[in-house]
């Protein structure tokens, strides 16, 4: 399996990402996709993950009501919305599957 991460980029404090994370492989459907994050000098943190259907996710407290995944599994492909971005929210965000992580993309806020 091998997972690609888009949708990063620079924005303003207060504006929008979506990112998204395809997989190339077979069992994307079946399994669940969560997201994290790595600011510089910080451990990686669990953001937010899905279930296998798309019917239960889970977000972590720092960004409940601003973020929200999501999944297309006919895409083979999983979302995360990123709202009302923060400074705070500046990091390498990563999508993993499994032991499978994506290669990250870089998610940075201006004032």
């Amino acid at each position: 399996v091998q997972l690609q991460a888009s949708g990063g980029g620079l924005v303003q404090a207060g504006g929008s990402l979506r990112l998204s994370c395809v997989a190339f492989g077979r069992v994307f459907s079946s399994m669940v996709m969560a997201w994290f994050r790595q600011a510089p000098g910080k451990d990686r943190d669990f953001v937010a993950a899905i279930d296998a259907s798309g019917v239960r996710t889970s977000h972590a407290d720092s960004v409940k009501g601003r973020f929200t995944i999501s999944r297309d599994n006919a895409k083979r492909t999983a979302y995360l919305q990123i709202n009302s971005l923060e400074h705070a929210d500046m990091a390498v965000v990563y999508c993993n599957l499994c032991a499978y992580w994506g290669q990250g993309t870089q998610v940075t806020v201006s004032s």
